[in-house]
């Protein structure tokens, strides 16, 4: 008997794991069943998930080295740099231009006051964290020692370090060839690896999507409803609209077409909200189902997963305007600019983790006088919301890339 291809699978995993999830949530958390039914959830979660983490560093090492070097020319290796970075920053800034826009549009929180969430802001300590420590931490975490970065699966610091071997390597033309044919070699098995990883990905998507639906606060979300509306709202506009529509301009290809080839990992990146852990499949999804070049698969998701979070952008600077309407404070143009360089600046300091966004969350809200604190309000609804925008971080990155690889191609004909 003839199994279904592994994105069927997939899509049946996820719908059975949100289906189940309801079960148990509707059972009660102090249900025996529902206890049974998250503790093997987690498990088999956690399981997929390491399994992933596994791969992750040798795999962002060996691409992104591979993929630097594969890119021979100066003058190539230039242009993907700067198109790279160039959509990064303007795909970040539209996301954030429509969260801005929303929540000018619909003030959501309009109307509530902070002390319905007092009890939440007062067990919740915001760590303080000034835009020039900011700074300071991040490019003190761009440059560590490799062998401690890959030990510690420090993505950005590998990244780093990756970046400037493959520059090596061109530089030193056919003087380190043998390097390079290990690197190479290391990221084929790395990729067959994550095929092997692939065949449990419809149980393990099944279980986290299990245990996110089976713990949601429904009361909170409740509360909450208009924002995450909001939230929810604009996140699927960019996600369905903006990066499909920038894909069609610039490359003639349908989103249908995008979206049966990239569905492996947005569904993966749905169920762990995590860019980093979904990154293996992600670089499987762009070179075998969307044809980009690995040179260019390898250089630009893995550089996308650390820096170009659109999802997460749109969040920040939604939630921004969303506790100043709480806090009864109409911001200003000029904060509400603020706000949108903090957010991008923070997004893409923002490690590929899940709820990543919280933590850099502080600095946005710092960056206009909001109190830091108020982002426990968010806490209970963040897991969920956290699930939409690492998706579309992900699409973001796989767009990128098939952009990236157009325009090159454009040029060099």
């Amino acid at each position: 008997m003839k199994l279904p291809s592994l994105n069927l699978q997939i899509l049946f995993g996820a719908v059975f794991g949100v289906m189940l999830g309801a079960y148990f949530h509707g059972l009660g958390a102090d249900h025996q069943v529902a206890q049974g039914g998250v503790y093997a959830a987690s498990l088999v979660g956690t399981l997929f998930i390491d399994l992933l983490k596994m791969i992750l560093i040798p795999l962002v090492f060996c691409s992104i080295a591979v993929g630097i070097a594969n890119l021979r020319q100066h003058d190539q290796m230039h242009r993907v740099w700067v198109t790279t970075l160039l959509f990064f920053v303007s795909s970040m800034a539209i996301a954030i231009g429509l969260a801005l826009l929303a929540g000018n549009y619909f003030k959501p929180g309009a109307g509530m006051h902070l002390a319905m969430f007092e009890h939440a802001m007062q067990n919740f300590q915001a760590k303080q964290l000034p835009l020039p420590e900011f700074f300071a931490q991040f490019l003190h975490g761009l440059f560590v020692n490799p062998f401690l970065a890959l030990s510690e699966g420090n993505v950005l610091a590998v990244v780093s370090f990756a970046l400037m071997l493959g520059i090596a390597l061109v530089m030193a033309g056919d003087r380190y060839k043998n390097v390079l044919a290990l690197l190479e070699e290391g990221l084929a098995l790395s990729m067959q690896m994550v095929g092997w990883i692939m065949r449990i990905a419809p149980l393990g998507i099944m279980a986290l999507l299990i245990k996110l639906v089976a713990q949601q606060d429904v009361a909170m979300l409740s509360t909450l409803a208009k924002f995450v509306a909001v939230v929810v709202g604009t996140t699927l506009l960019h996600g369905v609209v903006v990066l499909p529509l920038i894909l069609y301009l610039f490359t003639g290809k349908t989103p249908w077409w995008f979206w049966q080839g990239a569905r492996e990992a947005l569904v993966t990146a749905f169920a762990t909200s995590s860019s980093s852990a979904t990154l293996p499949v992600t670089l499987r999804c762009a070179s075998a189902h969307l044809q980009v070049k690995p040179a260019i698969a390898g250089f630009v998701i893995p550089l996308g997963a650390t820096i170009n979070m659109d999802g997460t952008a749109l969040y920040e600077a939604a939630a921004a305007l969303f506790i100043a309407n709480l806090v009864g404070i109409e911001l200003s143009f000029m904060q509400q600019l603020i706000v949108f360089i903090t957010a991008m600046i923070a997004a893409m300091g923002a490690p590929g983790i899940p709820s990543a966004g919280m933590v850099t969350m502080v600095l946005v809200l710092q960056s206009v006088g909001l109190p830091a604190e108020a982002i426990a309000i968010l806490l209970p609804i963040d897991r969920l919301l956290d699930t939409l925008r690492t998706t579309v971080n992900v699409e973001g990155d796989m767009v990128g890339s098939l952009v990236v690889q157009k325009l090159l191609s454009k040029h060099a004909s």
